[in-house]
């Protein structure tokens, strides 16, 4: 289908795509992969190295979204510039918590408007057959997906069930999609084990490390969950030990864990489980380092646990537990994100008079990435372990690429793989495709009305995050100009 452009749009084009001044929200942030370290304090500018940067080329634009049409970059360049507008996301929180989401008519529109701007933007679809359709449509420009159904945290055994079943679902359904297509699942362990419940058996494993003599008897063999520096304050007197109920709960979580990962075990697809909170975070790893001693063997790793490297402790957490992992014979497998949780955690830290766990700037959560990064790549090329970069930074994605490469880690090795938010860190994506390594796309998915308040809620946690998709926009707003300016009046665009 042909377009005719006035030659006055070619003109106005700087200013239709800036009509929203960016602002330090970011929709896109709050994500459940947290995925989104996006915390960038100025626009990243390629490094001068003539071989860093042919390794992954963002200056073609052309070539890069070579298999993206003209409309599709023009919504996307949209919904970025609104996504990033403070007041707009702000307006937003305040409604999805306002009464006016009780009145039916005003809620309709509104979750309307919602789904046809940011949902479509960065969710899958609300059901699995339009995740299916997004995903396919991914396969069809080169990438790959991560299809995660957006559940929140469960409260009794009944909505654990009910979960694990929506998750089992999700695994089954990657059957009728092209082989190789999907990269993983995901599974949030609060959606499987009550939260109250985490949280007791975090403390209980906490109080472990600080007097070994304390007796944990359900506990089954792990990895090393703690470093010396990682935080204990969460845990300022000894637990009472779990009652009848609550180990019985806890076993009922564990096998719902076990179910799930013999399913991916079975068809061969590798399991992501989310990062939460420091508080929780120890009882999501005990669950994640047993499934993995269980099922990770060969080379091959399905359970892979989140470390975010925005915690000062997660560089020796990575070390501690792939070395111990190493010598038991068990493939590692990390998903490296830099954390979605900074308000937060620095709040209850410093409401124990504690210093937050989280590092003390930017920089340092950068090099902790990078640093974490190198070291999985180290397990990769020697066969022990299984990485997913899940980064939106271009600096980490371009040093990752060329440690790989100079570690001769061959393009096709599932065992490595890079992953961004869908509708974010396109230019990444696309780059890191064209330059042979597998990339993925995370899809969450699910009903607007169900998907939509988790995201502003974490849009609301992460507020004060520059926005990550200055980049995408510079890139794109330099296509979009180029091809009217090529094209002029009458140019073709694919739909």
């Amino acid at each position: 289908m042909a377009i005719r452009v006035p030659p006055k749009l070619i003109i106005t084009l700087p200013y239709t795509v800036r009509f929203m001044k960016p602002s330090p929200t970011l929709l896109t942030t709050v994500l459940p992969l947290s995925l989104a370290e996006n915390i960038i304090k100025k626009p990243v500018t390629p490094k001068s190295d003539d071989h860093y940067d042919q390794l992954l080329d963002l200056n073609d634009t052309n070539k890069l979204f070579s298999s993206v049409s003209t409309t599709k970059l023009f919504r996307s360049l949209i919904n970025l510039n609104m996504a990033s507008f403070e007041p707009l996301v702000d307006f937003g929180i305040w409604i999805m918590k306002s009464s006016l989401m009780e009145t039916m008519i005003i809620r309709d529109v509104i979750l309307k408007t919602v789904k046809h701007t940011f949902y479509e933007h960065f969710c899958a679809g609300e059901n699995l057959n339009e995740a299916r359709r997004t995903l396919q449509a991914l396969w069809d420009d080169g990438l790959k997906g991560i299809l995660d159904y957006g559940l929140e945290d469960a409260v009794n055994n009944e909505s654990c069930d009910r979960n694990l079943n929506e998750f089992l679902k999700t695994v089954e359904s990657t059957k009728l999609l092209p082989q190789s297509s999907v990269s993983y699942a995901c599974v949030k362990i609060t959606a499987i084990c009550p939260i109250s419940l985490l949280n007791r058996v975090s403390n209980l494993l906490r109080w472990e490390k600080k007097d070994p003599s304390f007796n944990l008897p359900w506990k089954v063999h792990t990895l090393p969950i703690f470093s010396k520096s990682s935080p204990f304050y969460h845990t300022l007197k000894r637990p009472d030990p779990l009652t009848p109920q609550e180990q019985n709960d806890l076993e009922k979580a564990h096998q719902r864990l076990i179910k799930l990962s013999e399913k991916c075990f079975v068809m061969d697809l590798p399991l992501l489980v989310d990062a939460e909170y420091t508080m929780v975070q120890p009882a999501i790893d005990y669950f994640t380092y047993s499934a993995m001693l269980r099922f990770n063997k060969n080379g091959k790793a399905i359970v892979y646990g989140t470390v975010q490297a925005y915690l000062r402790d997660s560089k020796e957490r990575v070390i501690q537990a792939a070395e111990a992992a190493e010598k038991m014979g068990v493939t590692i497998g990390f998903k490296l994100v830099r954390g979605a949780y900074l308000s937060t955690e620095t709040k209850v830290a410093s409401s124990l008079g504690y210093a937050s766990p989280i590092h003390g700037s930017i920089e340092e959560t950068h090099a902790c990435y990078d640093e974490c990064a190198s070291f999985m790549l180290e397990k990769v090329h020697k066969g022990t372990g299984a990485v997913c970069l899940a980064t939106h930074n271009l600096e980490s994605g371009r040093g990752a690429a060329t440690k790989a490469r100079a570690l001769g880690i061959g393009k096709g090795d599932d065992q490595l793989q890079f992953a961004q938010l869908k509708g974010m860190a396109e230019g990444l994506s696309f780059g890191l495709r064209n330059a042979g390594f597998q990339v993925s796309k995370y899809l969450p998915y699910g009903p607007v009305d169900m998907v939509i308040p988790y995201l502003l809620r974490r849009a609301e946690e992460n507020r004060g995050m520059l926005s990550a998709s200055t980049l995408d926009r510079q890139l794109m707003r330099k296509e979009i100009k180029r091809r009217l300016t090529d094209r002029g009046e009458g140019f073709e665009t694919r739909h």
